[in-house]
């Protein structure tokens, strides 16, 4: 592929994963807002974005079988973990930005879980199994996962048992 085709699908793929997103929180503050017609739109409408996004990947040659498509999401909760989400948090304590700091920490805690449930799957799949796997369950205010049962309160941002939602 040429290289600005290839830049060109990288960025669409960007924009559609973002847009999907995006629509996906937005029906959730319709749903809040007790508008049931306007969520539907939003969470359709993200659906075709994501068809957009699994084109543009696919034509990437981003999707393979699951021991790749594990591998490479190992790969990505890693870099967050040892780069991204440490230099990030950084800026924002160098900037005095409180919310960004909270929202980094956060996430960062969250994904070493991830990177660590796709290790066990991996190596499951491997030896060519399904992964074994309880109920995952995932705080809605910070992304914390945890398989099994949820705690009494979330160990990273304090969140009552009720936040959490089952996978």
């Amino acid at each position: 592929m040429k290289k600005m085709t290839q830049e060109n699908l990288k960025s669409t793929f960007s924009g559609e994963s973002q847009a999907h997103m995006r629509y996906l929180i937005f029906a959730g503050i319709a749903d809040r807002e007790k508008n049931p017609n306007l969520a539907r739109l939003f969470r359709a409408i993200a659906f075709a974005e994501l068809v957009h996004a699994k084109n543009h990947y696919q034509v990437l040659g981003g999707i393979g079988p699951s021991t790749e498509n594990l591998q490479t999401s190992i790969d990505g909760e890693t870099f967050e973990v040892e780069e991204m989400y440490p230099a990030y948090k950084a800026v924002a304590e160098l900037q005095d930005e409180k919310e960004a700091q909270r929202t980094t920490y956060w996430a960062l805690q969250a994904e070493k879980i991830h990177a660590a449930m796709y290790q066990k799957a991996k190596q499951a799949i491997d030896q060519g199994k399904d992964v074994e796997l309880g109920d995952v369950l995932i705080c809605e205010f910070c992304g914390y996962t945890v398989e099994g049962k949820a705690p009494d309160k979330c160990p990273i941002c304090g969140a009552s048992k009720d936040k959490f939602r089952k996978f």
